[in-house]
């Protein structure tokens, strides 16, 4: 889980400086759309669009534009093209597994850009279900400076938390995916405050390559993410403390 944990880690402190809002917000209006098409555009209702809610807002995304995103979702607002969920699988440089999720209204023209991606990043994309095996789906609820943040962990096993990672001040509670409503709302009961509370892919075993490699992976999933159509990428890359600052002194 230590690959997930540092990724969003790096992603979080880029995104504080993040310049290009624009697609920011497209990327959560877009959530935003999938979630009330899915489930209707109640967020008391729709649990998913909650947490897309709650991610828009925590990036200041504009009112309007939340309120836009779920009329297209709902059909009430008649604008862009049927957004499709896809999900691509691959390998970064030296093997490590990588899942690309997209949200796209043009499935040949993101399969053909993702695959662009991953041969200039020195990566292949590979067919469905070769590495998605490597993963399971958990709800992921992230937390910075509680106190006593392992007997904090040990105390939401009642609310569904099955495992936990601490790196530095930052806990992440791990649970099922049909018990992030429950860990979420026991979280916010406690009136600790909450980094994020998504679903997410998480590696089944970390997958170890040379520093360089692994760099090289994170460049790649960077640049992926940095795709309109790209939600989030997820990979079962072991991001230790000395990858990550190797990654920033070179972006630097």
């Amino acid at each position: 889980m230590s690959g997930h944990s540092k990724w969003a880690q790096i992603k979080r402190k880029k995104g504080a400086a993040d310049v290009k809002k624009g697609a920011m917000f497209t990327r959560l209006g877009r959530e935003i759309s999938i979630a009330a098409r899915a489930g209707g555009g109640d967020p008391d209702a729709n649990f998913a669009l909650r947490l897309a809610i709650d991610k828009a807002r925590a990036a200041n995304m504009p009112k309007e534009n939340i309120e836009r995103a779920i009329k297209r979702g709902t059909g009430e607002l008649k604008e862009g093209g049927q957004l499709e969920e896809v999900m691509y699988e691959g390998y970064g440089p030296g093997g490590a597994a990588l899942l690309v999720q997209v949200l796209t209204d043009n499935r040949n023209r993101a399969a053909a850009e993702v695959r662009h991606l991953f041969t200039r990043g020195g990566g292949n994309l590979a067919a469905a279900n070769a590495v998605a095996w490597m993963f399971d789906k958990k709800g992921v609820v992230t937390i910075e400076g509680a106190k006593n943040p392992e007997d904090l962990a040990l105390e939401l096993i009642d609310a569904g938390a099955e495992d936990y990672r601490l790196d530095g001040n930052v806990l992440d509670l791990y649970c099922a995916p049909e018990s992030l409503k429950t860990l979420k709302d026991a979280v916010e009961k406690r009136k600790i405050p909450i980094v994020s509370a998504e679903l997410a892919w998480i590696s089944k075993n970390p997958a170890q390559v040379t520093d360089d490699q692994a760099v090289a992976t994170m460049k790649l999933m960077e640049s992926l993410e940095e795709h309109d159509d790209v939600q989030k990428v997820f990979s079962n890359l072991d991001i230790t403390n000395a990858i990550a600052a190797k990654f920033e002194a070179e972006k630097a």
